[in-house]
């Protein structure tokens, strides 16, 4: 092991903690969702939590218990606002307490633009694609998924912080079959996607910035998670689906 590698292990402060410790999460629920059904106890709750969406439709049955705990998944848009509205402020405030060191200023700027996803308007594309571009139907999520996904956004600024129009009609809102692109590889591009920008952005913040490569684990066990029980609505739900389709990894996975 690498010197400096040594000596950001034994630094494991709060924060690596609770990244290191989410993902050790998602990568257990990954693992038991590939285990065969009938060796497992069932557990409605359980799967309640991990399922959002049309995953959540084509999972097991729902005892009403737990549909009392349902909000519209259209509310994902609550998550973009507080990631603009909150990272926008930690930006604020970055550029301000810079400003008295005119290069410093300009450098960090830059940076964390970059990180923030503002500086290419990341978090507002995000919101506008959820107003405007997404079409989430009836689908639920969790209420526990909801508070989740909230304090997720807050807490990725908090992470950075310390280390450093388009026109469409609705057609319908059944699922089908999408082909070309990326799409002909993995069957959720989209959380792909997402796990390759948080790589670019460990790669921009330094290949030693163990905090964030944490952050990144994180990332990769959450997307796939959501990207195998997507596979497997879809692989149920199209008798045709296509067979050299994977989940979430390019002939892998």
């Amino acid at each position: 092991m690498a010197p400096w590698a040594g000596a950001e292990l034994s630094a494991l402060n709060p924060l690596r903690a609770l990244w290191l410790t989410l993902a050790a999460a998602f990568l257990l629920t990954l693992l038991l969702q590939l285990v065969p059904s009938g060796l497992l106890p069932g557990c409605a709750l359980f799967q309640d939590l991990i399922r959002y969406g049309k995953t959540k439709e084509g999972g097991p049955s729902r005892p009403a218990a737990c549909r009392a705990f349902d909000v519209p998944k259209r509310y994902f848009s609550h998550f973009y606002i507080i990631s603009v509205l909150w990272n926008g402020f930690l930006l604020w405030s970055l550029t301000h307490s810079l400003c008295l060191w005119e290069h410093l200023f300009q450098t960090g700027f830059i940076i964390y633009s970059e990180f923030l996803g503002l500086r290419n308007s990341e978090g507002v594309s995000s919101l506008f694609e959820c107003f405007y571009v997404s079409v989430f139907s009836n689908a639920m999520i969790h209420v526990v998924q909801y508070c989740f996904g909230l304090v997720y956004y807050v807490l990725v600024g908090l992470t950075l912080l310390s280390q450093v129009p388009m026109d469409g009609v609705v057609i319908h809102c059944n699922h089908r079959i999408p082909f070309g692109g990326w799409f002909e590889y993995v069957s959720s591009p989209n959380y792909l996607a997402e796990l390759m920008l948080y790589i670019f952005m460990a790669v921009t913040s330094g290949f030693h910035n163990l905090t964030w490569w944490l952050v990144v684990t994180y990332v990769f066990f959450n997307q796939a998670l959501s990207a195998f029980l997507s596979h497997k609505f879809y692989k149920s739900k199209f008798i045709s689906y296509p067979k050299h389709r994977k989940a979430f990894l390019p002939f892998l996975f």
